[in-house]
């Protein structure tokens, strides 16, 4: 009878190690890039006068050479292990080299589109060195208060209420984020990292609405919306938010298009917020695995919207200067 039972534990203990190495075969295979390198934007020639940068995630700067703004500002990157069974908290290194890497010194502010993790953990850090202020909701506040960033540099913002920095104009907007186990909750009080992943709750989401001298960008990083949030709001581009797009079904691809780029009459949709954010920022972007997601069946809708209602699709350059306007005619 003992070795009956020592025989069928170590039968389970084989098949547990064999499905944890099969699933870490498939949380590391990553969808490849090449069928899409034709959608790759262009680097941005010297004199380009708005340059906007796209460092992963939902961390987008943008920079009219006398004033630069930042989204999110995610450069920590834990790994899979820490995020979903340890504690997080800002790595100071990453920081340094993702802000070195994207040549940034100096923010007028820095914008957590929501306040996961992988969105605000790291922006009160980034205020702080940039002298940023920190521009949120009340949950992304208390993330800076509980990093010690000094109230005179935490800014609570108010939905459809225009504010200004330097030439541009930026307006926050409701958004929601992509309906997961994560959606939802709030930060109540100033939280001190390390702390679990989860603890960094969605607080309210935001669109960003960026305009400056006839130029407009809408930074869309979830992929869930408020429905009519933005039927009266216009923006030549979008910055679309797809992650986890790819594992909703159709009838939700099709409401969230509808109700983010169609509402907006974008011309150009760039996708953002599709790469691993487990995957360290030194390297090349690489899309979320299946079956977290589904990048390939994201990109085809896509495409095909884009054909359908003459919207041009485009991929992000990675880290260099792009000038998201280009070839879309005068301002």
């Amino acid at each position: 009878m003992r070795l009956m039972l020592k025989k069928v534990l170590l039968a389970l203990m084989v098949m547990v190690l064999a499905t944890a190495a099969a699933l870490a075969v498939i949380l590391n295979s990553h969808p490849d890039m090449d069928a899409y390198q034709a959608l790759n934007s262009p680097t941005a020639p010297p004199a380009t006068p708005l340059k906007v940068r796209f460092l992963g995630v939902a961390t987008v700067v943008l920079d009219d050479g006398e004033t630069a703004i930042m989204t999110d500002g995610f450069f920590s990157r834990p790994g899979k292990l820490k995020s979903l069974a340890g504690r997080v908290g800002p790595d100071m290194d990453g920081i340094t080299r993702g802000l070195a890497r994207a040549g940034v010194t100096k923010l007028a502010a820095v914008i957590p589109v929501h306040s996961h993790y992988d969105h605000a953990m790291d922006s009160p850090e980034v205020a702080k060195r940039t002298g940023a202020m920190l521009v949120g909701s009340a949950s992304t506040a208390n993330i800076g208060r509980g990093w010690k960033l000094p109230e005179s540099q935490i800014r609570i913002a108010r939905l459809n209420e225009p504010m200004q920095f330097g030439r541009f104009t930026v307006t926050l907007l409701a958004s929601r984020h992509s309906p997961t186990g994560f959606t939802g909750g709030t930060i109540d009080k100033p939280l001190v990292p390390p702390v679990r992943a989860f603890d960094y709750k969605e607080g309210q989401s935001f669109a960003v609405l960026v305009q400056h001298e006839g130029r407009s960008l809408l930074i869309y990083g979830s992929a869930g919306f408020e429905p009519g949030a933005l039927a009266a709001v216009s923006a030549d581009v979008v910055m679309l938010g797809v992650g986890g797009l790819g594992s909703r079904d159709a009838a939700f691809r099709d409401s969230y298009w509808r109700e983010v780029v169609t509402a907006v009459k974008a011309k150009r949709v760039i996708p953002i917020h599709w790469d691993d954010f487990w995957v360290p920022s030194t390297g090349p972007m690489k899309p979320m695995p299946a079956p977290l997601d589904h990048f390939d069946v994201t990109m085809t809708f896509l495409r095909e919207r884009g054909a359908k209602e003459g919207i041009d699709i485009r991929l992000p350059a990675q880290w260099d200067a792009m000038d998201p306007w280009q070839g879309l005619g005068a301002k």
